[in-house]
Protein backbone atom coordinates (compact mmCIF):
# COMPACT_ATOMS: atom_id res chain seq x y z
CA UNK A 1 0.00 0.00 0.00
CA UNK A 2 1.28 3.47 -0.89
CA UNK A 3 1.97 5.77 2.03
CA UNK A 4 -0.35 8.77 2.40
CA UNK A 5 1.13 12.07 1.27
CA UNK A 6 1.67 15.12 3.46
CA UNK A 7 2.74 18.37 1.80
CA UNK A 8 4.48 20.93 3.99
CA UNK A 9 4.38 24.37 2.42
CA UNK A 10 7.16 26.46 3.91
CA UNK A 11 10.04 24.40 5.33
CA UNK A 12 12.99 25.74 7.30
CA UNK A 13 14.94 24.59 10.36
CA UNK A 14 12.04 25.22 12.77
CA UNK A 15 8.38 24.26 12.43
CA UNK A 16 8.65 23.07 8.84
CA UNK A 17 11.39 20.53 9.47
CA UNK A 18 9.72 19.39 12.71
CA UNK A 19 6.47 18.83 10.80
CA UNK A 20 8.37 16.82 8.22
CA UNK A 21 9.86 14.53 10.88
CA UNK A 22 6.56 14.03 12.70
CA UNK A 23 4.60 13.04 9.63
CA UNK A 24 7.39 10.71 8.57
CA UNK A 25 7.11 9.05 11.97
CA UNK A 26 3.37 8.76 11.38
CA UNK A 27 3.89 6.73 8.21
CA UNK A 28 3.55 9.45 5.60
CA UNK A 29 5.67 10.34 2.63
CA UNK A 30 6.37 14.05 2.77
CA UNK A 31 6.79 16.71 0.10
CA UNK A 32 8.66 19.73 1.45
CA UNK A 33 8.37 23.12 -0.26
CA UNK A 34 10.33 26.36 -0.01
CA UNK A 35 12.21 28.74 -2.28
CA UNK A 36 15.65 27.34 -1.46
CA UNK A 37 15.75 23.97 -3.24
CA UNK A 38 19.36 23.23 -2.25
CA UNK A 39 18.52 23.51 1.43
CA UNK A 40 15.51 21.23 0.91
CA UNK A 41 17.68 18.66 -0.85
CA UNK A 42 19.89 18.61 2.23
CA UNK A 43 16.87 17.79 4.40
CA UNK A 44 15.66 15.18 1.91
CA UNK A 45 18.98 13.31 1.97
CA UNK A 46 18.02 11.92 5.38
CA UNK A 47 15.07 9.84 4.18
CA UNK A 48 13.83 8.47 0.85
CA UNK A 49 10.27 9.46 1.79
CA UNK A 50 11.16 13.18 1.80
CA UNK A 51 10.64 14.86 -1.59
CA UNK A 52 11.88 18.45 -2.12
CA UNK A 53 10.17 20.97 -4.41
CA UNK A 54 11.06 24.62 -4.98
CA UNK A 55 8.09 26.97 -4.63
CA UNK A 56 7.58 30.72 -4.32
CA UNK A 57 4.50 31.32 -2.16
CA UNK A 58 4.05 34.86 -3.43
CA UNK A 59 3.46 33.51 -6.95
CA UNK A 60 0.15 31.72 -7.50
CA UNK A 61 1.21 30.28 -10.86
CA UNK A 62 4.27 28.75 -9.20
CA UNK A 63 2.14 27.33 -6.38
CA UNK A 64 -0.34 25.70 -8.72
CA UNK A 65 2.31 24.27 -11.05
CA UNK A 66 4.29 22.90 -8.08
CA UNK A 67 1.24 21.18 -6.60
CA UNK A 68 0.34 19.73 -9.99
CA UNK A 69 3.88 18.36 -10.25
CA UNK A 70 3.56 16.84 -6.78
CA UNK A 71 0.26 15.19 -7.71
CA UNK A 72 1.74 13.73 -10.88
CA UNK A 73 4.86 12.38 -9.15
CA UNK A 74 3.54 11.35 -5.73
CA UNK A 75 -0.24 11.12 -5.99
CA UNK A 76 -3.07 12.91 -4.16
CA UNK A 77 -2.42 14.96 -1.05
CA UNK A 78 -3.89 13.66 2.21
CA UNK A 79 -2.56 16.43 4.48
CA UNK A 80 -1.51 19.96 3.60
CA UNK A 81 0.39 21.79 6.34
CA UNK A 82 0.53 25.42 5.22
CA UNK A 83 3.47 26.85 7.16
CA UNK A 84 4.58 29.61 4.79
CA UNK A 85 5.07 33.02 6.37
CA UNK A 86 6.27 36.48 5.40
CA UNK A 87 8.36 37.59 8.39
CA UNK A 88 7.77 41.22 7.37
CA UNK A 89 7.46 43.57 10.34
CA UNK A 90 7.29 47.31 10.91
CA UNK A 91 4.92 50.12 11.86
CA UNK A 92 2.23 50.82 9.25
CA UNK A 93 3.79 54.12 8.15
CA UNK A 94 7.17 52.46 7.69
CA UNK A 95 6.04 49.36 5.80
CA UNK A 96 6.38 49.56 2.05
CA UNK A 97 3.32 48.81 -0.06
CA UNK A 98 5.25 45.99 -1.73
CA UNK A 99 6.00 44.41 1.65
CA UNK A 100 2.35 44.75 2.68
CA UNK A 101 1.23 43.03 -0.50
CA UNK A 102 3.88 40.33 -0.14
CA UNK A 103 2.73 39.50 3.41
CA UNK A 104 -0.86 39.14 2.20
CA UNK A 105 0.22 37.05 -0.77
CA UNK A 106 2.14 34.55 1.34
CA UNK A 107 -0.35 34.27 4.20
CA UNK A 108 -3.69 34.47 2.39
CA UNK A 109 -3.44 34.30 -1.39
CA UNK A 110 -0.88 31.50 -1.31
CA UNK A 111 -3.07 29.49 1.05
CA UNK A 112 -6.06 29.92 -1.23
CA UNK A 113 -4.06 28.83 -4.29
CA UNK A 114 -2.79 25.75 -2.46
CA UNK A 115 -6.22 24.87 -1.08
CA UNK A 116 -7.86 25.21 -4.49
CA UNK A 117 -5.28 22.80 -5.89
CA UNK A 118 -5.44 20.07 -3.23
CA UNK A 119 -9.05 20.17 -1.98
CA UNK A 120 -10.73 18.65 -5.07
CA UNK A 121 -8.62 15.48 -4.87
CA UNK A 122 -9.16 15.31 -1.10
CA UNK A 123 -12.90 15.39 -1.66
CA UNK A 124 -12.65 12.83 -4.46
CA UNK A 125 -10.60 10.49 -2.25
CA UNK A 126 -12.81 10.66 0.81
CA UNK A 127 -11.28 13.49 2.80
CA UNK A 128 -8.12 15.10 4.05
CA UNK A 129 -6.75 17.86 6.24
CA UNK A 130 -5.59 21.42 5.59
CA UNK A 131 -3.67 22.65 8.63
CA UNK A 132 -2.44 26.24 8.83
CA UNK A 133 0.21 27.93 10.96
CA UNK A 134 -1.41 31.10 12.26
CA UNK A 135 -0.30 33.81 14.67
CA UNK A 136 -1.63 35.93 17.50
CA UNK A 137 -1.21 38.87 15.13
CA UNK A 138 -4.31 37.60 13.31
CA UNK A 139 -6.34 38.58 16.39
CA UNK A 140 -4.78 41.96 17.12
CA UNK A 141 -2.51 44.22 15.13
CA UNK A 142 0.52 45.28 17.13
CA UNK A 143 2.16 48.63 16.52
CA UNK A 144 5.05 47.06 14.59
CA UNK A 145 3.06 44.37 12.81
CA UNK A 146 1.40 46.43 10.07
CA UNK A 147 2.00 44.01 7.21
CA UNK A 148 2.29 40.74 9.11
CA UNK A 149 -0.91 41.22 11.14
CA UNK A 150 -2.96 42.19 8.10
CA UNK A 151 -1.79 39.11 6.20
CA UNK A 152 -2.46 36.80 9.14
CA UNK A 153 -5.89 38.31 9.80
CA UNK A 154 -6.82 37.69 6.17
CA UNK A 155 -5.50 34.15 6.51
CA UNK A 156 -7.63 33.48 9.59
CA UNK A 157 -10.80 34.69 7.86
CA UNK A 158 -9.98 32.58 4.83
CA UNK A 159 -9.46 29.54 7.07
CA UNK A 160 -12.92 30.05 8.55
CA UNK A 161 -14.44 30.17 5.06
CA UNK A 162 -12.49 27.09 3.96
CA UNK A 163 -13.50 25.17 7.10
CA UNK A 164 -17.19 25.98 6.67
CA UNK A 165 -17.26 25.21 2.97
CA UNK A 166 -15.02 22.12 2.91
CA UNK A 167 -15.96 20.47 6.19
CA UNK A 168 -19.18 19.00 4.83
CA UNK A 169 -17.09 17.54 1.99
CA UNK A 170 -14.84 15.68 4.44
CA UNK A 171 -11.91 18.11 4.46
CA UNK A 172 -10.79 19.16 7.93
CA UNK A 173 -9.43 22.73 8.00
CA UNK A 174 -7.72 23.82 11.22
CA UNK A 175 -5.79 26.92 12.25
CA UNK A 176 -3.03 26.73 14.87
CA UNK A 177 -2.37 30.15 16.38
CA UNK A 178 1.23 30.44 17.58
CA UNK A 179 1.52 32.81 20.54
CA UNK A 180 5.13 33.25 21.55
CA UNK A 181 8.71 32.91 20.32
CA UNK A 182 9.71 29.70 18.55
CA UNK A 183 12.99 28.11 19.59
CA UNK A 184 15.31 28.65 16.60
CA UNK A 185 19.02 29.47 16.35
CA UNK A 186 18.21 33.00 15.18
CA UNK A 187 15.72 33.66 18.01
CA UNK A 188 18.21 32.37 20.56
CA UNK A 189 20.81 34.77 19.16
CA UNK A 190 18.40 37.69 19.40
CA UNK A 191 17.30 36.81 22.94
CA UNK A 192 20.27 35.01 24.55
CA UNK A 193 19.03 35.67 28.09
CA UNK A 194 15.55 34.25 27.52
CA UNK A 195 15.04 30.95 29.41
CA UNK A 196 14.43 27.83 27.32
CA UNK A 197 11.06 27.40 29.05
CA UNK A 198 9.84 30.61 27.42
CA UNK A 199 10.32 29.34 23.86
CA UNK A 200 7.84 27.24 21.87
CA UNK A 201 9.49 23.98 20.80
CA UNK A 202 9.00 23.10 17.10
CA UNK A 203 8.61 19.38 17.85
CA UNK A 204 5.77 20.14 20.27
CA UNK A 205 4.05 22.31 17.68
CA UNK A 206 4.46 19.56 15.08
CA UNK A 207 2.88 17.03 17.44
CA UNK A 208 -0.21 19.22 17.66
CA UNK A 209 -0.45 19.40 13.87
CA UNK A 210 -0.16 15.65 13.60
CA UNK A 211 -2.86 15.02 16.20
CA UNK A 212 -5.18 17.46 14.42
CA UNK A 213 -4.75 15.45 11.22
CA UNK A 214 -5.84 12.31 13.07
CA UNK A 215 -8.96 13.71 14.76
CA UNK A 216 -12.20 11.81 14.37
CA UNK A 217 -14.68 13.71 12.21
CA UNK A 218 -17.18 13.70 15.09
CA UNK A 219 -14.89 16.01 17.10
CA UNK A 220 -12.90 18.28 14.79
CA UNK A 221 -11.01 21.32 16.06
CA UNK A 222 -11.08 24.45 13.95
CA UNK A 223 -8.83 26.79 15.94
CA UNK A 224 -6.39 26.28 18.79
CA UNK A 225 -3.66 28.44 20.27
CA UNK A 226 -0.27 27.29 21.49
CA UNK A 227 1.97 29.17 23.89
CA UNK A 228 4.60 28.47 26.55
CA UNK A 229 3.16 28.24 30.05
CA UNK A 230 5.07 31.42 30.98
CA UNK A 231 3.64 33.51 28.10
CA UNK A 232 1.48 36.48 29.08
CA UNK A 233 -1.88 36.57 27.29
Amino acid sequence: MNKPLCVIAGVGPGNGLALCHRFLEGGYQVAILARDLERLKGYAAADADIHPFACDFTNTDDIKSTFEQIHQQLGPVKVLAYNAGSGLFGAPLNVTLDDFESAWRVSALGLLAAAQTVAPSMIENGGGSILVTGATASLRGGANFGAFAAGKAAQRSLCQSLARSLGKEGVHVALVIIDGVIDLPRTRERQPDRPVSEFLQPAAIAETFYQLSQQDESAWTFEMDLRPRSESW
